[in-house]
């Protein structure tokens, strides 16, 4: 096997110094900046974890206070993007409209196209809050429902879940969207990450960089992995039967299970196992055991499969996130946009680091066709 083959995908293949996560698959840990996943779960507010990606520090009180202030007054959207996103066909995937709108940002911004520090850190400001407000815009535009302003004396979780319900945000509710945003926010070079950091690599800037990792995300063997997932879920709680679906589906077909297995965790997922606990809460408290314990149900069933237990496949931070997701609210179709909503604070991050010490990335293909076959006439080629 050639060394191209052996990474296939990159796999293995280094392409940046970090200092913004490190992922050990072996044992299962999430690292940012040097803090565990699992403290930070526990005790920051997302605001605290933004910070500290851009700034390789934790904030102290009155940095908080005035980065929380700056971050809530840059959540409006302009009047000209919220009338195009009524003139969008409601039909529109949530991630396609996320991608477009975004783009459009980057019309408003006249400093677009300055790539100094100071202006990628505005940028990257401007996008963190911004991105939230057209996640909930869309989701009541596309429902008939009038936009939801956000307020300065929320943060920006609470004024997530205000924006979408129009109501007052329930601390559960707001708990467990900020564990997701802080949970989400960055995970090494994965693919949207990685893809930023090639867009910045050329020069370009920052709302084409997101633009890009908001394409990246999209697929379903990346960020639409948790829409598949419960997608998953409730089919196999129609059937009224998880071990049936799981032996003729699964171990019958072949079929995979959407949220188990991961490229880089050989160890129980730390993210994923902090949702199931916020999953178990949530549905306790809105009475949607159904879908946990059909989750939970599979989960089991695949710990004790020999072809699972081999390979080390266990729940990723898909898997729990789309139950969690489901309780607080978010249409299936939406989840993906919540997984932009989180990460886009370690898009940012890379793409500033990266402009740090950047160079252009472009690695080679193995090329595995012909060599010198000869010219032929157009009147000899045989149809």
């Amino acid at each position: 096997m050639t060394q191209a083959q052996q990474q296939k995908g990159l796999e293995g293949v280094v392409i940046a110094d970090t200092r913004l996560s490190k992922v050990d698959g072996e044992i299962g840990k999430l690292t940012y900046c040097g803090y565990d996943i699992r403290d930070l779960a526990e005790h920051a507010s997302f605001e605290e974890v933004v910070f500290l990606l851009w700034y390789n520090e934790l904030p102290t009180k009155t940095q908080l206070e005035r980065f929380r202030s700056t971050l809530v007054k840059n959540m409006s959207l302009p009047v000209s993007i919220l009338d195009e996103m009524k003139r969008y066909p409601e039909s529109a995937h949530p991630m396609a409209v996320l991608r477009t709108a975004v783009s459009e940002l980057g019309l408003h911004d006249a400093a677009a196209e300055d790539n100094s520090q100071d202006a990628n850190f505005r940028k990257a400001m401007h996008l963190t809050a911004k991105i939230p407000t057209i996640i909930a815009a869309w989701a009541r535009i596309r429902e008939g429902k009038d936009v939801i302003a956000p307020r300065r004396d929320l943060g920006l979780a609470a004024n997530f879940v205000y924006m979408l319900t129009g109501e007052e945000p329930i601390p559960v509710e707001v708990d467990a969207v900020n564990v997701y945003l802080v949970l989400l926010a960055d995970h090494g070079t994965n693919a949207s990450t990685f893809t930023s950091r090639v867009v910045t690599s050329t020069d370009g800037d920052m709302y084409s960089a997101v633009t890009a990792a908001i394409g990246s995300l999209k697929g379903p063997k990346h960020g639409g992995a948790n829409e598949a997932a419960m997608r998953m879920f409730r089919e196999v709680k129609q059937t009224g039967n998880v071990e049936k679906w799981f032996q003729d589906e699964v171990k019958g077909k072949g079929r995979r299970v959407m949220g188990i297995g991961h490229r880089v965790y050989k160890a129980p997922d730390p993210r994923a196992v902090i949702l199931r606990e916020h999953a178990e809460a949530l549905c306790a408290l809105k009475e949607k055991k159904g879908i946990l314990e059909v989750a939970e149900k599979l989960d089991e069933l695949a710990r004790a499969d020999a072809y699972f237990i081999d390979r080390k496949l266990y729940p990723n931070v898909d898997y729990y996130s789309a139950i969690v997701l489901d309780a607080v609210g978010i249409e299936t179709d939406m989840m993906t946009t919540m997984f932009a909503m989180s990460r886009i604070a370690g898009w940012t991050a890379h793409i500033i680091e990266q402009w740090a010490d950047n160079r252009l990335i472009r690695p080679r293909a193995n090329y595995i066709g012909e060599m010198g076959l000869p010219w032929i006439p157009l009147e000899e080629r045989i149809d």
